[in-house]
């Protein structure tokens, strides 16, 4: 909104200091800085909203240390983190870019499917919630309309590189700055592609169109058919994932943080044409706006956690968990980076796979045995300390210390090849 207004005051009266705008960095901070206020200013009146209206957690006994305590806290705190990422990014991104309006109805969709469980819990007195089935189908129509756009819409490109001393040659061109020579470089026709990056792989960009080769010469043509479910597990995936990690004080919100933070810095080098040609990574136009929204994310999340750590004052609930997940996922993969969540959001993958081999491992050994046999202590995996006897804060700060040691790895790999 702010840009597009500046940007006309710019143009048409040249007022002084309106330019600054143009900058995706300047706008970057401008959205971390109001995101943190709304955050933190507006944020302590949202809790206080929430506690003499009595939308209080109800929690279960699970025989965790200091659990009976939270009974109370106030829940749908996830509003907080969602009006402190929209709002920034109204105010500061470019509203007709394609790769901010995805993130917006991202948002917004899976806002409303978690504050739609949370509001069951709550006012209903139901503590499942939304029945799983409709937030599954909820996810699967986000995941449809996601990758139907990244798939069908014109303005979704890559740019892949090409022989520039060929080039410079047969152009009869003497290339002098990086820009230019960056320029030439990516100045193949931007395609719409399924491409994505393999970590760890020199020339690693794979095409999902690949796995239908059994189809025949136009297997590109049904791409579709492939892409579009793969786009519907990956946001189910990490969307649920972050919920299941949500369960003690500032664990999902830290690690949120972080992995927000990575993708920030791989969206920036990918929309930009100079880091891409230096990286030898994949050019994406236009998708160094997408920095001004994860900018709001990183601010949303950090300005919660005030509230959020130990002892909480609020919690999130689904209303804030959901999204947060499904924004990562579809960040990711946006800048054409999904391969990379198993390792910058390690924690969400081990929370997740504590879950699945808990249920698995007891569902067989009942079956064999006719006693189920428990892996873990309990799941997720942060529970599991919890009954080992490690207090809250310990294990959410070894957590998120992983958790920055997998996002350095994951920015590493754009080297590491």
């Amino acid at each position: 909104m702010l840009y597009h207004l500046f940007t006309w005051l710019d143009t048409e009266f040249g007022l002084v200091g309106a330019g600054v705008f143009q900058y995706i960095s300047f706008r970057a901070a401008m959205a971390v800085i109001t995101s943190l206020i709304i955050a933190i200013v507006y944020g302590k009146r949202i809790i206080n909203f929430l506690k003499k209206k009595q939308i209080g957690e109800t929690v279960r006994e699970l025989g965790l240390e200091g659990q009976k305590e939270k009974e109370g806290t106030p829940t749908m705190g996830g509003v907080i983190i969602l009006a402190s990422i929209i709002i920034p990014t109204l105010l500061f991104a470019k509203l007709n870019n394609i790769y901010i309006i995805i993130m917006l109805l991202t948002t917004i969709w899976l806002g409303l499917i978690g504050f739609l469980d949370d509001y069951i819990k709550v006012f209903k007195h139901d503590k499942k919630g939304l029945k799983g089935k409709f937030k599954i189908i909820g996810q699967v129509v986000l995941g449809i309309v996601v990758g139907a756009m990244i798939y069908f819409n014109p303005d979704i490109t890559i740019r892949e590189k090409q022989d520039v001393e060929q080039y410079t040659q047969t152009h009869n061109i003497q290339t002098q700055s990086k820009y230019e020579k960056a320029r030439i470089e990516f100045s193949k026709e931007a395609e719409q592609s399924t491409k994505t990056t393999i970590p760890f792989v020199k020339n690693n960009e794979f095409d999902y169109s690949y796995l239908l080769k059994w189809v025949g010469k136009d297997y590109k043509n049904w791409a579709w058919l492939i892409f579009i479910p793969i786009v519907i597990f990956i946001i189910t995936a990490v969307s649920n994932a972050a919920n299941l990690t949500d369960g003690i004080d500032g664990l999902a919100t830290g690690v949120s943080a972080i992995a927000a933070s990575t993708l920030g810095i791989l969206a920036w080098v990918s929309g930009n044409i100079i880091f891409a040609n230096y990286l030898d990574i994949m050019f994406i136009p236009n998708a160094g706006e997408l920095t001004i929204f994860i900018s709001a994310v990183v601010g949303a999340t950090i300005g919660f956690l005030w509230y959020n750590t130990y002892p909480a004052q609020v919690f999130m609930g689904d209303t804030g968990s959901l999204a947060l997940g499904g924004i990562i996922a579809v960040i990711a993969l946006l800048i054409r980076k999904e391969l990379l969540i198993p390792i910058f959001c390690g924690v969400f993958f081990a929370e997740s796979i504590s879950v699945m081999l808990q249920v698995t491992y007891f569902k067989y050994t009942k079956k064999k045995c006719g006693v189920g046999k428990r892996i873990f202590l309990m799941s997720p995996l942060h529970h599991h300390y919890q009954k080992k006897g490690y207090a809250e804060p310990k294990i959410v700060t070894r957590f998120i210390i992983i958790s920055v040691m997998l996002a350095v790895l994951a920015i590493v790999t754009l080297k590491l090849r």
